[in-house]
């Protein structure tokens, strides 16, 4: 394989015509190195690091990074230096038991910290089978859709995460002038987020609050919109593509235009003068997104039943000892053999169930049962659902649907006699299991495109995912102990944990008796129906009703810069060097603002402080926001539109 501009092929990110393969960088007819000592060991040692860092980070200040793109880069930068043969096959293993750490942490530290914010006691053990086996779970229901996913859906979905972690694999193993772009603007987005999250120069969010009339407009009318003006933010709305950041884009404004004026409207005056737009989001749009986005999994899991259906029955003729491929698949199409990951499963499952009944989770076998069945379920009907979410916009909204699985979980338990402390403690390690497994689901299907974009084999990553995964559950699990009993969860100079107080304050008053907003639940999934029968991707649409305006609205200018530099010229190969180079700049600008986020996050645990508060929070940083991302956005069009075709061969 000839490393000089090492690059993907020309069909990497398009639907294929008719009869068209794809054929990845690394031979399936030939064997790389990928599973050796050192990919091991490195990958390990990613985790322990990274799961760390980012348990701190989301638990202190409640943000969470993610770890694949700076995994990636290190593994680039270590391997390169120590002159490793075969380089792209270990560090696509690298990057993929390394990125276990944000699975299991965002699985973690979403619900695993409330069982002590309500007072219930959990002990180190609980906390590290409910991520341990819940990531389990999540690895073994993701495999069999993984041809689905990476192979079938090739084209359709952009992929953003896993485009900018593969650009950087593959430019760091090639060099050449792709490699030169993607540092070029890896740097430019790492010194521009690091600015804004260090020093605070100008501002993270700008509003427009930023004009007077605007502050009026938001106090009365309760109309605000809010743009977020990092370099990583625009670089994922330009891999994420015009047609998806615009439906996104409709959902975030259905609900800041009009929803949550028309929220504010009909409150009492009284109410709503004490309500700022972003109060109304959170306590009564937000749940409109989370139904919407809950309809949208079951419209999905629908329409996948056949997909379903057939990974069901390659598991059962793989018990039956038959091949459905009729000769020995590629090795860039192995699998682990569907009869052990259905082995694999049923092991996972009745661990849980042994963990439910016998590690005093639950009161006796028949609570344990109803928690198995509602991890069981759930888990695997929305498994298709966090790898659509990563799939198109590179978020999965595991914190809606794990909402969801709470209140689901809080209703049935307290039907069947567990409330109190017992029933608040059993609810979280359930939802626990479920967050983590759906984490890692979204997670896990970025790797695996990785790997196909690439072609590294399959069964080599689901292998060393567990590992991965162990490792990352004692690490998390161990780290929010000590933070516990350093910090503590609750009090004065408590821990922020935002996610972990919001499901907190969800599953009191339902452990009480106390009835969830159903109807706003119901608002988005009669919502999500009528946009399905419209033809409009529902996942997207709710995606934006949930995820704050402000990181919708860079996805919408980084979606038009990408159209533009993409159709302006007559000459198709043109259009098409112009949007790869495009590619480059918008990983780059990923790669250096997730790096320099683990710089940021650093220095805030070493309790360096050069952050401009005072500054920051006036007029003239958020003024100064616009033009440095205006600044941003021409430095990426004008780089792009300078592409020739013969950079791109």
């Amino acid at each position: 394989m000839e490393k000089k501009n090492l690059r993907l092929p020309e069909n990497a990110h398009r639907e294929l015509a008719p009869g068209e393969k794809y054929k990845p960088l690394l031979e399936p007819a030939k064997n790389y190195p990928e599973v050796t000592p050192y990919s091991v060991a490195m990958g390990i040692a990613m985790v322990i690091i990274f799961s760390a860092a980012a348990a701190y980070l989301g638990l202190k200040v409640g943000q969470v990074f993610e770890a694949a793109i700076p995994i990636a880069i290190i593994a680039v930068g270590v391997t390169g230096a120590l002159g490793k043969a075969g380089g792209l096959g270990q560090n696509v293993i690298i990057q993929s038991i390394g990125g276990c750490s944000g699975a299991v942490v965002a699985g973690a530290i979403f619900t695993l910290p409330a069982i002590y914010i309500l007072g219930v006691d959990v002990n180190f053990w609980q906390m590290f089978l409910s991520s341990f086996l819940g990531g389990v779970l999540g690895i073994l229901f993701l495999i069999p859709f993984r041809k689905y996913f990476v192979k079938e859906m090739h084209g359709k979905y952009p992929f953003p995460e896993a485009t900018a972690t593969t650009q950087v694999l593959v430019s760091g193993e090639g060099g050449g002038k792709g490699a030169m772009t993607l540092i070029l603007s890896g740097l430019v987005g790492g010194l521009y987020d690091f600015i804004v999250s260090t020093f605070g120069l100008w501002a993270e969010t700008v509003s427009t609050r930023i004009v007077e009339v605007g502050q009026t407009i938001a106090d009365k009318a309760k109309i605000v919109v809010k743009l977020n003006t990092g370099a990583a933010v625009l670089g994922l709305g330009y891999i994420v593509g015009l047609k998806y950041a615009l439906i996104i884009c409709c959902g975030s404004f259905l609900v800041w235009l009009f929803i949550i004026p028309l929220i504010g409207y009909v409150l009492p005056a009284d109410m709503a003068a004490g309500l700022s737009p972003e109060n109304i989001f959170t306590t009564y749009a937000r749940p409109i997104g989370i139904g919407g986005i809950a309809m949208a999994g079951i419209i999905g899991i629908v329409k996948s039943f056949g997909v379903i259906k057939s990974a069901i029955g390659l598991a059962a003729s793989s018990f039956k000892g038959k091949s459905v491929q009729g000769e020995k698949a590629d090795r860039t199409e192995e699998d682990i053999p569907m009869n052990k990951v259905v082995y694999g499963i049923v092991l996972a499952l009745l661990a849980i169930f042994g963990f439910f009944a016998l590690g005093g989770v639950v009161n006796n076998i028949w609570q344990a049962l109803i928690g198995l069945v509602i991890v069981g379920v759930i888990s695997f009907l929305f498994t298709t659902v966090a790898a659509n979410a990563i799939a198109i916009v590179g978020s999965n909204p595991v914190s809606g649907m794990t909402l969801m699985t709470l209140i689901i979980a809080s209703v049935i338990l307290v039907a069947v006699g567990l409330k109190g402390n017992t029933g608040m403690a059993a609810c979280l390690i359930i939802g626990g299991v479920v967050c983590t497994a759906l984490s890692m689901a979204g997670s896990f299907v970025t790797d695996l495109k990785i790997g196909y974009w690439i072609g590294t084999t399959p069964r080599k990553q689901e292998s060393w995912k567990f590992i991965g995964t162990i490792v990352a559950a004692a690490t998390v699990c161990g780290v929010m102990l000590v933070l516990n009993k350093t910090y503590g969860f609750t009090g004065d100079s408590a821990l922020a944990a935002p996610q972990a107080n919001a499901m907190a304050a969800l599953i009191g008053p339902m452990m009480s008796g106390e009835g969830a907003p159903w109807m706003l639940y119901g608002i988005g999934a009669v919502l999500a129906l009528l946009l399905n029968w419209l033809g409009v991707s529902a996942l997207a649409f709710a995606l934006g009703m949930f995820i704050p305006l402000d990181l919708n609205l860079p996805l919408l200018i980084g979606g038009a810069v990408s159209w533009f530099v993409s159709s302006r010229s007559t000459d198709k190969k043109v259009n098409e060097a112009r949007q790869q180079k495009g590619t480059l700049i918008a990983s780059g600008f990923i790669a250096g603002g997730a790096l320099m986020g683990v710089v940021s996050a650093i220095l805030k645990f070493m309790n360096v402080d050069w952050f401009m508060e005072k500054w920051n929070g006036t007029t003239g940083a958020e003024w100064l926001a616009l033009a440095a991302l205006i600044c941003l956005i021409v430095y990426m069009t004008v780089s792009s539109m300078k592409a020739k075709v013969e950079e791109n061969n």
